[in-house]
């Protein structure tokens, strides 16, 4: 009876019942897109839907492996021929720091989350208990789409590295090229088809056991990546540092884009950087979450900084930048090379390792973020389910490896990677602002303003200076403007910290120095997006569109359903108090 009472109440249950829920669309609107969780919810309540719980079996042992597995090699692999060739140059190496200095700041911000509300929504929980159901939804639809565009460009590139493992040009041999496709969605991967539904089929067995087989092809993969950096310190020669392969051409020097340059390729390359955030989707399934997660996201993010930076060097050294491959830069260096062609081989065994692994940790966090919206309601409940057997999200796991292995089937790696680098600046902004936004707010009780205040107005500034950087012409002025944005940062910055105290302190472990590393991580974000090109944003641009137009047409009104069918804990922002169920958590 309570069942058919349920589906009689449903928008859905028939078209007039769903035109009528669409003429409430803006009252539903109104009503639900502010609406907040708490932590203590988010892990009770919320986890319920899921039927059966994921088993803390995670160490950060495991932790710091599903982060090295989830970063190293794939990312880099993919991302530093482009980068370096096109945008940075040989100061490709300097984008790998400063988007690993992005990535760790970021890190911190996760961090705190993660400790403080164990579960495996990652940055959509996060931005739920913080800003409301919309926020969250935008966020969480841009975190899923991050994942599927980012595994379907690493599944292509694997087809690229067997091929030089095995030494066949896949990338001409076996991808099929269909004419009468648009350019860029015209050349079909069975091979990254194949390889990205094995993968499904393993992340849906166990997640124990998927993280001892991580381990396993990451302890083989690091071998491969030191003897990449070895070999290209070895046989590298520092002259390719600063001169080109065509003088005429090209530019030369260290930065021959310039320093603009530096931070397009920081953007490119940020790419190699997801896979930390996925590891703060494994929450929910760790054993002690406040010792495991802050050493395995903050370790493995800092660890993976060193390597890459040490790989983007010896590519330099190894190749000039105008001469890299953008496909399969480190093997190609060796391709044809005078009894070092076998290298080229090693390097293509190495990147498929590296491939593999990456792409095991990135379909293990992006099916935990698909459950965890699915619990929200806002997606169809049945892919919040855990398998009461295998202990994992089933359905999150199967739908997403079929979702990502079409789109990997037809679309090229340059349009993936630009929507890729997007999208994560974006939710790393948006979980900076969110650690802010906790710290100083505790709803119900502290006013908001004065923090909403700070963190639009710093926000505005760093739009200001990222649009100074790119489109004022280099001169007194411009250098004058850009330290003038700089003095205001730090000025509103320091007027935030000495005025406004914070009204939650964390219990186990806080990111340091608040306000300052978060906004620090703010003004990187938004400078780092400020560098990409014009046809991201489009893209962008639509895809949240598009997320708009699901969350008005099928999500408001599946979760306002699912309040009137019982889910009433949701509260508005001016009436929650978050203090008394914060504490029973920690009780």
């Amino acid at each position: 009876m309570e069942k058919q009472q349920r589906i009689s109440s449903s928008s859905f249950s028939s078209a007039r019942v769903y035109f009528r829920a669409l003429g409430e669309t803006h009252r539903r609107v109104a009503k639900r897109a502010g609406l907040v969780t708490t932590t203590h919810e988010e892990m009770s309540r919320v986890r319920a839907r899921s039927g059966a719980d994921m088993v803390r079996k995670l160490r950060w042992p495991d932790l710091v492996g599903l982060g090295l597995g989830g970063m190293v090699g794939a990312g880099v692999f993919v991302s530093t021929g482009r980068a370096a060739r096109l945008y940075a140059g040989p100061a490709v190496v300097v984008s790998y720091a400063i988007a690993g200095l992005c990535a760790l700041l970021s890190a911190f911000c996760y961090t705190e989350f993660a400790v403080d509300m164990p579960v495996a929504g990652g940055a959509f929980s996060y931005l739920r208990v913080t800003f409301g159901e919309l926020a969250a939804f935008l966020t969480g639809a841009n975190l899923v789409m991050e994942y599927v565009f980012s595994n379907a460009a690493v599944a292509r590139s694997f087809t690229a590295y067997l091929g030089t493992a095995i030494g066949v040009a896949t990338t001409e041999k076996w991808r099929i090229t269909v004419t009468s496709l648009p350019e860029g969605f015209n050349q079909i991967d069975l091979l990254a088809v194949a390889v990205l539904l094995l993968i499904s089929l393993c992340i849906c067995h166990s997640t124990k056991e998927s993280s001892v087989l991580n381990m396993v092809l990451t302890g083989i993969h690091l071998a491969f990546i030191l003897f990449i950096i070895i070999m290209g310190f070895w046989r590298g020669s520092f002259k390719n540092l600063t001169h080109p392969a065509d003088p005429a051409k090209n530019h030369g020097g260290f930065f021959p884009y310039g320093v603009s340059g530096v931070f397009v390729g920081a953007s490119m390359v940020y790419l190699s950087y997801i896979g930390y955030d996925a590891v703060s989707t494994m929450a929910e399934e760790v054993q002690d979450p406040a010792r495991d997660i802050p050493l395995g996201v903050s370790g493995s993010v800092a660890l993976v900084s060193l390597l890459y930076c040490l790989m983007a060097a010896s590519m330099s050294m190894l190749v000039p930048y105008d001469a890299m491959d953008t496909e399969a830069p480190f093997s190609a260096a060796f391709r044809g090379s005078d009894g070092w062609g076998w290298v080229s081989k090693v390097i293509g065994v190495g990147a498929s390792f590296g491939i593999l692994t990456s792409l095991l940790v990135s379909m293990l966090g992006q099916a935990r973020y698909l459950c965890v919206i699915a619990r929200s309601n806002v997606v169809p409940a049945w892919l919040a389910r855990v398998n009461p057997t295998t202990s994992t999200p089933v359905n999150a796991s199967a739908f997403l490896g079929v979702f990502t292995a079409a789109i990997a089937l037809l679309t090229d790696l340059n349009v993936l990677l630009n929507l890729v680098s997007i999208g994560t600046l974006f939710v790393f902004y948006m979980v900076a602002n969110a650690v802010i936004y906790r710290r100083y707010v505790v709803v119900g009780t502290t006013n908001p303003w004065p923090t909403v205040t700070f963190l639009v107005s710093f926000s505005l500034i760093s739009v200001m200076f990222t649009l100074l950087w790119q489109f004022t012409e280099a001169g007194r002025t411009k250098s004058l403007l850009l330290v003038g944005c700089i003095v205001a940062a730090i000025a509103v910055l320091q007027a935030f910290y000495m005025l406004v105290p914070q009204a939650r302190k964390p219990e186990f472990w806080g990111v340091p120095l608040m306000p300052w590393i978060p906004s620090v991580s703010i003004a990187l974000n938004v400078f780092l997006l400020g560098s990409l090109d014009r046809p991201s944003y489009v893209r962008f641009g639509f895809f949240s569109a598009v997320a708009v137009l699901v969350y008005l047409l099928y999500s408001v009104h599946a979760s306002f359903d699912a309040e009137q069918n019982g889910d009433h804990f949701l509260k508005m922002p001016e009436t929650t108090t978050t203090t008394t169920t914060d504490a029973s958590l920690k009780v």
